[in-house]
Formats: C-alpha cells, sequence, structure tokens
C-alpha cells in the first residue's frame, strides 16, 4: 500500500465522509454538492468541507459542468461536481469478497473434476449451496448481506438494492459467469433468512447486480 493509499484509507475515519463516499459509489456518477448535503443529511457548509477533505486525500475528484442545457453567455457558472478517484479504494467501504468468489469458484472446479459436469453447472450448484450454508433463519436477510459487503439500501418498496458489489472487479470482467452465480448465491441465502425473500438478476450502476424483494408479509400489504 503506497503512503497516497494510507491517506485516502484515513481519510474515510470520518464518519460523514464514508456517507458521503457510499453515496458516490451507489450512483455510479458524479452529484453535485448540495444533492450530496441533501442525501447525506448534512448542511451544505459541512458537506463542502467533508468533500474537499476527500478531495485533498485523493479519494474524490471534481469537475466544473452547467447544470441545464444552456451554455456561453447568461447560463451562469458551472457548479462543482464529484467523483470517485480510486475504484478499489472503494472496496474497503464495504469491502470487497474476492475470497468468496475464489471459494465459489475453486469449489465448481473440484466439482467438475470429480463428476465430470460442466464447469459453470458446478459453479451455480455451489453458489446455490453456499448460499443456503451462509444464510441464518434467526436473522434477517439485510444483516447477512451486509455482513457480507453487499450494502443492502432499502428500495422504498419492502426490498433492497445492493450498493456494492463484492465482486466488483471480477464482474466487470466476466459479468455473465460472475452476476449468474452471485444471483443464485444471494437468491439462496435471501431464501433463508428469517425474513425469507426472492433475489433477481437486476443490475445496478456502480453496485451489485442483485435486487432482494420484500418479504411475503411485505409483499401481500403492498
Amino acid at each position: 500500500m503506497t503512503d497516497d493509499d494510507v491517506a485516502a484509507v484515513a481519510a474515510l475515519a470520518e464518519p460523514a465522509r464514508r456517507e458521503l463516499v457510499r453515496i458516490l459509489t451507489a450512483e455510479g456518477g458524479p452529484l453535485g454538492r448540495d444533492e450530496l448535503a441533501e442525501r447525506a443529511g448534512l448542511t451544505r457548509a459541512t458537506a463542502a468541507f467533508q468533500l474537499e477533505k476527500l478531495v485533498d486525500a485523493g479519494v474524490l475528484v471534481t469537475e466544473f459542468r452547467h447544470r441545464g442545457e444552456k451554455r456561453g453567455p447568461g447560463s451562469g457558472r458551472p457548479a462543482k461536481f464529484y467523483s470517485l478517484a480510486h475504484d478499489e479504494l472503494v472496496a474497503a467501504v464495504p469491502p470487497r469478497r474476492y475470497d468468496l468468489a475464489g471459494e465459489l469458484l475453486a469449489g465448481a472446479v473440484e466439482r467438475s473434476d470429480s463428476t465430470g459436469l460442466p464447469v459453470r453447472e458446478c459453479l451455480l450448484a455451489v453458489a446455490a449451496e453456499q448460499g443456503a450454508a451462509r444464510s441464518d433463519p434467526s436473522r434477517p436477510v439485510a444483516e447477512t448481506l451486509d455482513g457480507l459487503g453487499y450494502d443492502p439500501v432499502d428500495d422504498d418498496a419492502g426490498g433492497y438494492v445492493l450498493a456494492n458489489c463484492p465482486f466488483h472487479r471480477l464482474s466487470s470482467r466476466h459479468t455473465d459467469v460472475i452476476c449468474s452465480a452471485n444471483t443464485v448465491f444471494v437468491s439462496a441465502l435471501s431464501a433463508g433468512a428469517s425474513d425469507g425473500r426472492e433475489a433477481w438478476l437486476e443490475p445496478l450502476a456502480g453496485g451489485c447486480c442483485v435486487r432482494v424483494g420484500a418479504a411475503a408479509g411485505e409483499q401481500a400489504a403492498g
């Protein structure tokens, strides 16, 4: 880890800064100071101070752009927008789980070698088994997903969007394979939770490819 990396991680010790980074991670693109302040529940002055600290630490970068379509004289001053500078630094907030991906892939190869079945078929089977094994029938699914780094966020419909992809680098390079296994894993994990839920493939820009639905009682109520 370089000195710059250490400085960036140290900057994230402040909860308000972590929240701002989490918002930008989920958004997947630049946001202005006012919108970030509103989403984080901060005053504009506090948000500006914390955002500039993140820029100084190299966690965020800035750009200036006009908010509307109008350009040239009379269009006003361009506004300052913030975006993430380091894709994998954000992996620590929350963490990536390449170790889990490695377990699934290694298990699939071993099963394929021993059974002669296609690796892809074995990967989906292993993912389902591991998801069920990691599910906790005494805990809500959001708690278990949070512990695995998925960062579940209430979608205002009784379900969750997963703001972090624990397998980000792998899924960006091997999307079909990793996202298929991830969907099966989260589906099995969600089904076995205390509030048993369904999950399906629904990619989120800047987040995970899986969406978790409302619990059965919440679906009926809606």
